[in-house]
């Protein structure tokens, strides 16, 4: 049988596609690929689009967390200095910011987006892809808090 190769974009319904454009490339860093009439294709800076935010339809509702749908979209960084760098970034842009988790196999950052989308930044904490998979698959396995700072004296 075959198999998924990949996760190849996510695409978007935001209220305000100017707003939303302008934070993910401003804060999260995403370049544009392409803007048309109905959205903007955003790039990574790799291939042709990793995100696309579309105009929802008018009078269009967002569904709450814990609804039936997406619960989160994760995007990599390139490593904890960058997720570090990006946590104070969000600081400084008043980004709401959900929790802070330590997986083993990934430090992840999850915050919202303008529409209440939420988003994870993650790294990878292990050396290799299999030693991650091992990490996942260990029996009793338990997140703990990320702390990205130092806790004042």
């Amino acid at each position: 049988m075959p198999t998924p190769k990949r996760v190849g974009h996510v695409v978007l319904n935001v209220s305000n596609v100017e707003a939303s454009t302008k934070f993910y490339t401003e804060v999260l860093g995403f370049e544009i690929s392409r803007q048309t009439d109905f959205g903007t294709f955003l790039t990574c800076g790799k291939i042709h689009h990793d995100v696309a935010l579309f105009q929802a339809p008018e009078g269009a509702q967002p569904v709450s967390q814990g609804q039936i749908g997406l619960n989160h979209v994760a995007i990599q960084v390139e490593d904890m200095e960058a997720l570090k760098a990006f946590y104070q970034r969000f600081k400084a842009h008043n980004v709401p910011l959900d929790h802070l988790t330590d997986h083993g196999m990934t430090a992840s950052i999850y915050f919202y987006d303008p529409d209440g989308i939420r988003l994870e930044f993650f790294c990878n904490t292990t050396a290799t892809a299999a030693e991650g998979l091992a990490v996942m698959r260990t029996p009793g396995r338990k997140n703990r808090e990320l702390i990205l700072e130092e806790v004042p004296a």
